[in-house]
């Protein structure tokens, strides 16, 4: 696993692009402090929905460096999950502008993953995570399924052996309000 967590370091701290398994679909990411990296995947998957990506975080301490104004009960619940979920946080800051909405929140997901857990650990910044398709089209469950537009427009191609046991469906996503206001988007 070390081999092909170094590869995506040195393609992230590139700027590059990174196909990677998580705990839910196959993801693509990048360095999420890097904007023109972040509009490298907006344009490969022909997006017009800007903002609307998340990104992974190592654990709650990570998460605070990047929103500055979430509430507690947003990391209770995260905590108490028993399945892959996405809060939307406020105060966002640190990250691409790009990924910032109007709102200045910031999607963020601490995946239940080895892979993405030690690649986390070892890059020391938030990754973008977001499904391994052309908008519109159907989230990639499995390398198989991504298509080959995807495969050609990213630099580094994680070994499906790392793919463990994912949900193969999109996170849960939770948003929640400096006053720990809380709003279902997608259960």
């Amino acid at each position: 696993m070390l081999k092909a967590v170094d590869k995506c370091i040195e393609v992230l701290r590139e700027g590059g692009l990174i196909l990677y398994p998580t705990d839910t679909v196959w993801g693509i990411g990048c360095d999420a402090t890097n904007e023109e990296a972040v509009q490298k995947i907006y344009a490969l998957k022909r997006s017009e929905d800007k903002k609307s990506m998340l990104c992974l975080m190592r654990d709650a301490d990570m998460i605070v460096r990047y929103v500055n104004k979430a509430p507690g009960i947003a990391f209770e619940v995260m905590a108490l999950s028993d399945k892959p979920l996405t809060a939307i946080l406020p105060g966002a800051v640190g990250v691409a502008e790009s990924l910032i909405p109007e709102t200045q929140t910031l999607g963020v997901r601490i995946p239940q993953h080895d892979f993405c857990q030690a690649l986390l650990r070892k890059f020391g910044r938030p990754i973008v995570s977001t499904s391994a398709n052309i908008s519109g089209e159907a989230a990639a469950k499995r390398l198989k399924d991504v298509s080959e537009e995807i495969l050609s427009g990213v630099d580094f191609v994680v070994p499906p052996r790392f793919e463990g046991k994912p949900t193969l469906k999109p996170s849960s996503i939770i948003a929640f309000g400096e006053g720990g206001e809380v709003e279902i988007i997608r259960s």
